[in-house]
């Protein structure tokens, strides 16, 4: 049964966060900034509302994930922190004096409650009309990129992921007191995951009882990772070796990863205002429509779509055009290569970064051949470009069925170019608009930088899509009422 009870109950000792909280602190100011009463009406369905136990009141579940998502830390430790940081308690709405959750509740939380939410548009949307209240946003143009995510269950396997934690911890502890190493149980290389589970509990067990050393923050964070992960996964570990829903994305010809993306779009004072969540292969350029109706949906008028050349295929600048908007994106010949008469033309997507073809399994063509007519010999009309890939990864390919056929020695893929299909784009970017307009696209790499860097965007947090359009919602809500509240503070 869902309770409200965010109002502080009364205390009396409520006086003491006007004593000890700033009125600068970043938590003071979001609580003042946002009225995050709108999360009752998100959840209203998931909850009983006239029978069962009271549950602990959804926002300051919501909250606590906030916390986790701004200063990068466990579930226990987010916890264990609103044991005695007061900035904490006044955040989450607590009086100094009352007792924190278990830990326990947020995974429940996070499976139980928010599974069916879409709160990746709800919380974008809620600091979009923030930022417009507030006046901040005044551009009328989106800056579009992606930026992608290691998956928490990446090529390596469970037992290889286990033994990198223990291994952070380890050295961590090493740093403080070497000599604790006679105690610590002996390692296992057998190559059994159950094992290696064993070694990691023994392991956590002798840290927790050498509390001169677990009472360190830099071995507690490592400590509290590695339990979170143990707990957390053994259902899991035994039965998957990899994130399904994740893929191989490639950067460079050379360099793949292998987990999701997140496409974003972002106005000019860095207020994120879309976002979209795949798997890592997906194509850049794919997603700019959606991101540009999601855009406008929070209330964003769009004149200028800025990207890199990754936008710039044939159907974005037709949509641009269709709704009167300049697509500020530097032509590639080969996204806008010409696809006619295929059954089905996004089997491939073009990686613009390794400047070859990936296949719908995420395999990436490793050479390429150029042939044209001898009568184009000087214009180049009619190139055709064949690409290679892997013939020994196609056999064994689990979608290979209408593209590879058995017994064949070669598989290619094959694009004409077409050089007068872009003339007018290709005139727009010559000018001085576009090339003005151009240099605003740095921005969101700094933007990617600091979801990374700061918010622990750089690997997926939990196993599946839902986990990371999750991730992606608390930390861009996090990013995005950061930045609005440096930019109120400057007005």
């Amino acid at each position: 049964m869902i309770k409200k009870q965010m109002s502080l109950t009364l205390s009396p000792y409520l006086d003491i966060y006007d004593l000890i909280i700033p009125k600068d602190n970043l938590l003071r100011q979001m609580n003042e900034l946002v009225d995050f009463t709108f999360i009752y009406d998100e959840l209203l369905n998931v909850y009983c509302q006239n029978n069962g136990r009271g549950a602990i009141d959804p926002v300051r579940m919501f909250k606590y994930l906030l916390l986790k998502s701004i200063f990068d830390i466990s579930d226990v430790d987010v916890v264990e922190r609103s044991r005695y940081d007061m900035s904490f308690k006044y955040f989450l709405g607590m009086t100094p004096e009352e007792e924190v959750i278990d830990a326990s509740s947020l995974t429940k939380f996070r499976k139980l409650r928010l599974k069916d939410t879409n709160l990746l548009d709800l919380l974008i949307n809620k600091t979009v009309e923030i930022a417009l209240n507030q006046g901040i946003i005044k551009s009328k143009s989106i800056i579009v990129d992606s930026t992608h995510t290691q998956a928490r269950y990446n090529q390596k396997s469970p037992r290889e992921h286990l033994i990198e934690c223990s291994k952070r911890l380890r050295k961590a502890v090493y740093t403080i007191d070497e000599t604790i190493k006679e105690q610590l149980p002996l390692k296992v290389n057998n190559g059994l995951l159950e094992d290696e589970l064993g070694y990691c509990q023994k392991l956590i067990t002798v840290i927790e009882n050498a509390e001169h050393i677990s009472s360190y923050p830099a071995v507690r964070e490592r400590l509290n990772m590695l339990k979170e992960l143990v707990n957390d996964d053994l259902e899991q570990l035994a039965l998957i070796s990899q994130d399904t829903d994740a893929k191989v994305g490639h950067k460079t010809a050379d360099t793949s990863f292998f987990g999701y993306k997140t496409h974003l779009a972002m106005t000019e004072e860095r207020i994120i205002t879309a976002a979209v969540v795949t798997s890592g292969e997906k194509h850049d350029g794919k997603q700019l429509q959606s991101l540009v109706e999601k855009s406008e949906q929070a209330g964003i008028e769009v004149n200028d779509i800025i990207g890199d050349a990754a936008y710039s295929e044939k159907e974005n600048i037709a949509y641009a055009k269709e709704n009167n908007m300049n697509l500020i994106s530097k032509l590639s010949k080969t996204v806008t290569h010409q696809q006619s008469n295929r059954t089905n033309p996004n089997m491939f997507e073009f990686n613009k970064d390794a400047q070859m073809y990936v296949c719908q399994a995420g395999h990436m063509s490793f050479k390429k051949s150029s042939t044209r007519p001898r009568k184009h010999a000087k214009d180049g009309k009619g190139t055709v470009e064949s690409y290679f890939f892997d013939v020994e990864k196609c056999k064994n390919c689990l979608v290979k069925a209408g593209c590879y056929k058995d017994g064949s020695k070669t598989k290619t893929y094959s694009v004409t170019i077409k050089h007068h299909m872009h003339e007018e784009q290709a005139a727009f970017q010559e000018s001085e608009y576009f090339k003005v307009r151009s240099k605003e696209r740095y921005k969101i790499e700094a933007k990617n930088s600091e979801l990374k860097h700061r918010h622990g965007y750089d690997v997926a947090s939990a196993s599946g899509l839902l986990g990371m359009q999750l991730q992606a919602a608390t930390s861009i809500f996090a990013v995005n009422l950061k930045r609005i509240i440096s930019l109120a503070s400057k007005k």
